[in-house]
């Protein structure tokens, strides 16, 4: 399982301008399965993102396809861990460590 943290690295305007596309691209990864929960920080300097995934370089090719980070308004800290214990309803994605 992986958090992607955004944080935005142009003024509020220039992520606005992009925001509609970002949540369109969002709702795309949300449908295929990829994202279970987002949503932004406060105060609003970025975003976080609950993502499952095979692999790290999937998730990077991922990000990469946001509208955000094609337009240069915000950088990824992705962070991979081993979900051990989760609430019932997200039982389907409990790991075993390695």
């Amino acid at each position: 399982m992986f958090v992607l943290e955004l944080t935005h690295t142009a003024p509020v305007e220039a992520v606005d301008a992009v925001l509609e596309a970002h949540v369109l691209w969002l709702d795309e990864q949300f449908a295929a399965g990829v994202f279970l929960a987002s949503g932004p920080k406060s105060p609003r300097d970025g975003g976080v993102i609950l993502a499952v995934a095979d692999s790290r370089a999937e998730v990077e090719k991922t990000t990469a396809t946001d509208p955000f980070v094609v337009a240069e308004v915000c950088a990824y800290r992705i962070t991979e861990f081993t979900a051990t214990k989760t609430a019932p309803a997200l039982a389907q994605y409990r790991e075993t460590p390695a």
